[in-house]
């Protein structure tokens, strides 16, 4: 957020977020709907302003299918580690923007979601053991930080790195550009 050079506080959502479905879904879909119910959990407790709400979701290499969320346990993390491991994969980030004043009337004022293709290399069982052992795949989507010990793994990324990491900020700053 520092990036955007707008001023900005933190508060974190507490919509209790659901497990990412085991079935097959418009992934774009779902992480625009989450990034929406997260940005007005907040809106609702804060008096002005404008309240951001993002989710993200790791899928296969097209829009429909089963999505990685966080990974709940050591073998949940190495289940997706060695589904992206030398593969192509989309990682899907959905923004919600959302006014303060109108949450209470669920007023929607801007939503979108941008998908970036990340290919990872071929990891042995050895390399992802290693990399689940430093904890950082446990609160990430896909169960990996590419802004972290992942980055030796990520071969090639195709669109917004920072939507990887979590906050696309070229889109978010396209959408505040729209609205202030």
């Amino acid at each position: 957020m520092r990036l955007l050079q707008r001023p900005f506080s933190v508060e974190p959502s507490r919509y209790n977020e659901p497990s990412a479905p085991d079935e097959q879904i418009d992934i774009a879909q779902l992480v625009k709907e989450l990034a929406l119910q997260k940005a007005l959990e907040v809106a609702v407790r804060t008096e002005r302003g404008y309240v951001i709400g993002a989710d993200t979701l790791v899928g296969p290499d097209n829009q429909i299918g089963i999505p990685f969320g966080k990974p709940r346990n050591h073998d949940d993390a190495l289940f997706m580690l060695q589904q992206l491991s030398g593969r192509w994969h989309r990682v899907t980030t959905g923004v919600a923007i959302v006014s303060a004043a109108d949450a209470g009337e669920c007023r929607q004022q801007a939503i979108d979601a941008v998908t970036t293709r990340v290919k990872f290399r071929s990891m042995t069982n050895r390399q992802i053991e290693d990399y689940i052992a430093t904890g950082e795949p446990f609160d990430k989507a896909g169960a990996y930080g590419a802004q972290g010990f992942a980055a030796q793994y990520i071969e090639r990324v195709d669109g917004d790195f920072f939507n990887v990491v979590g906050l696309p900020i070229c889109r978010l700053s396209i959408m505040l550009d729209k609205l202030l």
